[in-house]
Parts: C-alpha cells; sequence; structure tokens
C-alpha cells in the first residue's frame, strides 16, 4: 500500500493454519495478563490459561468475566475451583446429581460470590460488554489485519510482541462513552 493508491491483495491466499488466543484483560489497568496461545480451545486448555493465571497470585480473590462457551462452565472447571477455594462438599455426578447435574447448576456454583475464585456470567449476545472483546479488536486492528505470516509461530511471535508492546505503551482502562439513548418517552 502506498499513499493515494488502493491495497492489492493477491487472490491466492495460502493459510498456514490457525492459532487460538487466551486473553486475559485485567480490566483496573487494561494489560493482558498471562496470555496462551493454543492450536485447539478445549476446555483443558481454558482451565490452563486460569491456573496460570491464578498462580500469579494464589491467595487473591478472583473474579473472571466470561462469555456463555461451554469450556467457561465445564465439570474440570467445577472441580478446579473447589480444590482452589477449599471446597470438601460432594460434588456429585456430572449428568446425574448435585452441583455437576446440569449446565446450571455448574454455572450456579461458579458464580458463587462466596468462592475466592468465582465468575461472572455475560448475558448472551452482549459481545460488546465483554472488554476483553474490544480488545481483541485492537489486536486484529493494529497487528494483524492486513498482515503475512508464513508460518504459526511467526504469528504467534506477532501477536505476543504486540501484547508486549500493548501493555509498556497502550494499556489503560477503557472507558464507556456511550450513555444510551431514550428509547421511548
Amino acid at each position: 500500500m502506498k499513499p493515494g493508491r488502493p491495497a492489492r491483495l493477491e487472490f491466492e491466499y495460502k493459510r498456514h493454519g490457525t492459532i487460538g488466543l487466551f486473553g486475559n484483560l485485567h480490566v483496573p489497568t487494561g494489560r493482558i495478563l498471562e496470555p496462551m496461545l493454543r492450536e485447539t480451545r478445549t476446555e483443558e486448555d481454558f482451565l490452563e490459561n486460569l491456573d496460570q493465571l491464578v498462580c500469579t497470585d494464589v491467595d487473591a480473590p478472583w473474579r473472571i468475566i466470561c462469555d456463555n462457551l461451554n469450556t467457561h462452565v465445564s465439570e474440570s472447571l467445577v472441580r478446579y475451583v473447589a480444590h482452589s477455594c477449599d471446597i470438601e462438599d460432594d460434588l456429585g455426578v456430572k449428568g446425574s446429581r448435585g452441583i455437576l447435574k446440569s449446565v446450571a447448576t455448574r454455572r450456579a456454583f461458579l458464580s458463587d460470590l462466596a468462592h475466592r475464585i468465582h465468575f461472572v456470567y455475560l448475558p448472551k449476545h452482549t459481545s460488546w460488554l465483554n472488554q476483553i472483546e474490544i480488545w481483541f479488536g485492537i489486536l486484529r486492528r493494529k497487528a494483524i489485519r492486513r498482515g503475512f505470516f508464513r508460518s504459526i509461530t511467526q504469528l504467534k511471535d506477532r501477536i505476543l510482541d504486540f501484547i508486549d508492546y500493548y501493555n509498556a505503551t497502550m494499556a489503560r482502562p477503557f472507558q464507556w462513552t456511550y450513555h444510551g439513548k431514550v428509547l421511548c418517552r
């Protein structure tokens, strides 16, 4: 691209693979904490990322804001929170009884304010409330868009370099500027 000239894209695009980013936005500072890049996004991957995050301060209370992805209410997540919070209650059996019985019972357990690690689940179809989604847009616009990556490793390096740069120079809390419109009078 040059000033005054339209962008040109090659019609033969070769995809070298994809990568998933587990990003953890620290809302008060705007920094990305303990990012993790994986080729999958399984419940084990989510749990590994959560453990990395919690291990940065094992005694701190953690409030994790999540969307409604099924990995955010998994059996292994309930077991992890119970173990981390020294909860020795019988958790039950997935699909049968107790806390593990259903998504609703697991969500209720994970949302319990009494736990040191507790989850806040955003309502469905409200990605605009999820501040990490705003940050993902920044990553896409400033580091990935129009990029040409010859390998997954090159893409990973670009993402991690951008996160380091962002945390050092750009990180700050997001300021909500939209005040809403009156729907009826």
